[in-house]
């Protein structure tokens, strides 16, 4: 529509009433988060009872254990944090090493690459998991049989868990990756070539810092991709689970509003980190 002309007040009551639903929608979920997170109930549901913190910080008085002194609930965390650190990293430095592949050189069968780099975002996270699970045992099996190796990561757990979640977010790294990498002036390199530069050099001086904030927004969702995953995951976890197989693990045998907490806490910091990143971005510009 084009601004100037005049629009019918039927038609802007309609349009700021769509607005306001979908915000409703999206915003009054973690809205009823937040504040159950302080209820002072045994549920993580209504009626409100009044207002404690003891969810946070109850230690285990009065059958309480608040968020910051359940064992458990920080190992989980520690656990998701380890996985998301190691499936950030991998998936930018291969992402990277993929994006030049696909976007600075030719070689037979590079369409069917291509391709190949993309099936893991079209294959669903469970079937995913199982396929990776299945093959990897196999392969620890016959290690066993064979040579008598004990290979235990490849059995369920944390380093089953990064190989699974890995396995498709570096295909989102590297189309994110790549992308900035096609708009790149490659006339700046030859003239650096020109100039006496070598490989290295240029790439450290000239390509590193023009992809450099791509790099930085890469690892920021890889890493909160890892963090959320539960699909692929449910499929890979161990003896030490991730937070989200916890969370999912206690909701089933009754959830308490220690979970609220929790998710309050996660909002917050990608609350604060998509702030940081923002404001990133716009220094950089």
């Amino acid at each position: 529509m084009i601004p100037s002309l005049p629009q019918h007040p039927l038609a802007k009551l309609m349009q700021h009433g769509y607005a306001a639903a979908f915000y409703l929608f999206l915003f009054l979920p973690l809205a009823v988060v937040l504040l159950f997170a302080f209820n002072n109930a045994d549920y993580p549901a209504p009626p409100w009872h009044g207002a404690t913190l003891d969810w946070f910080f109850a230690n285990g008085a009065g059958g309480r254990t608040g968020l910051f002194h359940d064992d458990e609930l920080l190992a989980s965390i520690g656990n998701s944090l380890l996985v998301a650190c190691w499936v950030a990293v991998l998936s930018v430095v291969v992402g990277t090493c993929n994006a030049f592949l696909l976007e600075r050189t030719q070689f037979r069968g590079k369409r069917v690459f291509s391709l190949a780099i993309l099936l893991p975002l079209v294959i669903p996270g469970v079937i995913l998991g199982i396929s990776i699970l299945a093959f990897a045992s196999k392969i620890a099996l016959l290690a066993e049989d064979l040579w008598g190796w004990e290979l235990d990561f490849l059995r369920p757990g944390l380093p089953l868990v990064v190989f699974g979640q890995f396995s498709y977010i570096v295909t989102i790294a590297t189309l994110t990756i790549a992308a900035r990498l096609k708009r790149f002036d490659r006339s700046l390199e030859e003239a650096a070539f020109n100039l006496g530069a070598s490989r290295a050099a240029t790439f450290c001086t000239i390509t590193l810092p023009y992809l450099r904030p791509v790099l930085f927004g890469s690892f920021a969702m890889a890493f909160l991709l890892s963090f959320e995953n539960f699909n692929t995951t449910l499929m890979l976890a161990g003896s030490e689970p991730p937070l989200t197989i916890l969370m999912y693990g206690r909701m089933r045998n009754g959830a308490t509003p220690v979970l609220n907490a929790i998710s309050l806490v996660l909002m917050l910091t990608s609350a604060l980190l998509a702030l940081a990143m923002m404001r990133r971005k716009r220094e950089h510009h």
